[in-house]
């Protein structure tokens, strides 16, 4: 198998770390660099001083794309700056490789709709990475929904809320990804995770308002919080969900707290628990998922999409859900600016 890696920031390095766990030497990986500006990391991004990228781990370097795909690569991850991500996701496909697709898909609709018709018309097999889609206390709410475990849906809030300064600790946050609109940054398309398990625990919303901007003093040209209102159905029923999200946070903060006529749920990420309190059982039940390592969501999420390009099945997250939750995540930003209430179709 042949892999190409277009950029290798830190998300590249980790998903080429795991790559090579599961892997091991059976892969020939091509990275298709750049600016190589990132120092080589460890799995806690911390630098590593010793050696290269390129030979700790085999890779051959290559600073043209065109000639990065004439080595005919079954697998492309894309995972440079998400303002690049649809200009090459288009080329890798019209190649006739599968995609790895860092999230957020992109910045904006261009190109999208052409790039899902050159997707399917060639049957490739697409995932947009949102590794909390394999997050157990996650995948543990979804099910006591399934199971109707808290009656009918009330409300959900979703909060999400850290300090931008902080994310990577080997560079300016000022020159990063996050801090400049031009590259997918600000905090709607750098925290749209949210966005994604919002879609997946409660479907597509109907409508969207939201508030927010640049509120602080960090120094970014973008939105650093937002406070998003959308109106969803489940059940046939209307349910009010709400997202916040902001660069300033910290410590760190993510939970999502969804009510229900008959009790209900909180996950909380870094307390590492989701907690159910039904009145339909008079009980409380705790997951805990506190052995949980952070890497082992990128490496599920990578076994994933390796085992659904052997079997040439769908992702969990393929192209068109990984289009609507930037829909939702572009039309909250554009219910900023213009203050108006943004209707989904």
């Amino acid at each position: 198998m042949k892999v190409l890696f277009t950029g290798l920031g830190s998300i590249g390095q980790r998903h080429l770390r795991n790559l090579r766990k599961i892997l091991g030497s059976s892969v020939e990986i091509f990275a298709y660099r750049v600016l190589r500006e990132v120092p080589m990391l460890d799995d806690q991004l911390q630098v590593v001083k010793t050696g290269s990228i390129k030979d700790r781990f085999s890779v051959v370097e290559i600073d043209d794309l065109d000639e990065a795909l004439a080595k005919k690569p079954d697998l492309v991850f894309i995972t440079n700056p998400a303002s690049f991500h649809i200009e090459i996701a288009i080329k890798a496909a019209k190649a006739g490789c599968h995609l790895f697709i860092e999230k957020p898909l992109g910045i904006s609709h261009d190109g999208v709709k052409e790039l899902i018709e050159i997707v399917e018309r060639k049957r490739l097999v697409v995932f947009v990475a949102y590794q909390l889609r394999f997050h157990p206390g996650l995948q543990k709410v979804a099910t006591w929904l399934n199971e109707k475990c808290i009656g009918n849906l009330v409300s959900a809030s979703l909060i999400l809320g850290e300090y931008l300064p902080g994310f990577h600790p080997y560079e300016d946050y000022r020159l990063g990804c996050s801090a400049l609109k031009k590259l997918g940054g600000g905090g709607i398309l750098s925290q749209i995770h949210e966005f994604d398990y919002a879609l997946w625990l409660f479907g597509k919303p109907k409508r969207i308002f939201a508030l927010g901007g640049k509120l602080s003093n960090l120094d970014v040209d973008t939105e650093d919080t937002a406070s998003v209102l959308m109106e969803c159905q489940y059940d046939g029923r209307t349910l009010p969900v709400s997202l916040t999200l902001d660069f300033l946070r910290s410590p760190p903060h993510r939970t999502c707290t969804i009510i229900g006529d008959e009790g209900n749920i909180v996950w909380d990420y870094h307390e590492k628990t989701a907690i159910l309190q039904s009145r339909l059982t008079s009980k409380t039940e705790k997951f805990n998922f506190g052995d949980l390592e952070r890497n082992q969501l990128f490496i599920d999420e990578l076994k994933h999409f390796i085992s659904s390009v052997n079997k040439k099945e769908p992702c969990v997250v393929d192209l068109r859900s990984g289009y609507t939750s930037l829909q939702m995540a572009l039309a909250a930003r554009t219910s900023i600016e213009t203050g108006e209430i943004q209707v989904l179709k």
